[in-house]
């Protein structure tokens, strides 16, 4: 389906249940020349399985706004991929939910875009199956947020995946709640696809994404354009159009 590229990969939040499945993908794909690793962890790699040549890993402070900026703006990312974000629990409360789940990633977004008008770049974000900006629940208000935020950003392309519950995620924080709700998912994606998709699935529909870019997405896979405001559009891909793509 795709052609040797030959494009950069910036990917924030490797070392994340859908992040690490897409660090490998993009890692065994000719269509990525060059890959980096942003992030407050990146992952560690060992004498007897080193990293490949061609990725670029930095461990970044995303409360240094300067210094962000200057740590990644060389680059010259043709694709950022996001994988960043957290839970409240995790996070310590709902204020430090919004920074890292929100701020971080549009804070890192815009330092990853050039200054250069003629270089066309494209963010592809993982947000969330009831993302919206206008939700009274903290969750998905916050990627609704970010959504509207990327999109304002200036990329030349900006593309969305809003999965469902993301089967064969390896969290070692893993909830009873997610327990329950993967069996329950489990048992009702027999009847329809769009409770669940398998996040190594995720990872390889946001590669492909990332390397076709909006306008070259099949249209049998269901991909919506979504009005952001001010003038600005963003693709959106539910969890049915991932899986889709992800199998082509």
């Amino acid at each position: 389906m795709l052609t040797n590229t030959g494009k950069s990969a910036l990917l924030l939040g490797g070392t994340g249940a859908v992040g690490k499945h897409l660090l490998a993908t993009l890692l065994a794909s000719p269509d990525w020349t060059r890959v980096g690793e942003y992030g407050r962890r990146v992952t560690t790699w060992s004498d007897s399985t080193p990293p490949p040549p061609k990725l670029e890993q930095k461990v970044i402070d995303f409360e240094d706004v300067e210094g962000l900026r200057a740590g990644m703006r060389p680059g010259r990312w043709d694709v950022v991929f996001v994988a960043l974000g957290t839970t409240k629990a995790s996070a310590g409360g709902a204020a430090q939910f919004e920074r890292i789940d929100r701020e971080y990633v549009v804070r890192a977004c815009e330092a990853a875009k050039s200054d250069d008008p003629g270089y066309e770049q494209r963010v592809v974000y993982v947000s969330a199956a009831n993302a919206n900006a206008t939700s009274p629940l903290l969750y998905a208000k916050s990627k609704g947020l970010t959504e509207l935020a990327l999109a304002r950003l200036g990329y030349a392309d900006t593309i969305i995946f809003r999965p469902a519950f993301l089967r064969g995620a390896d969290r070692p924080d893993r909830r009873i709640a997610e327990s329950v709700i993967g069996f329950v998912s489990s048992v009702v994606a027999h009847v329809s696809p769009h409770v669940e998709i398998e996040v190594s699935l995720l990872a390889k529909a946001m590669a492909k994404a990332g390397a076709l870019g909006s306008s070259h997405i099949p249209p049998d896979v269901g991909a919506t354009k979504v009005d952001a405001g001010q003038d600005t559009w963003f693709t959106v891909l539910s969890n049915n159009a991932a899986a889709l793509l992800g199998h082509k």
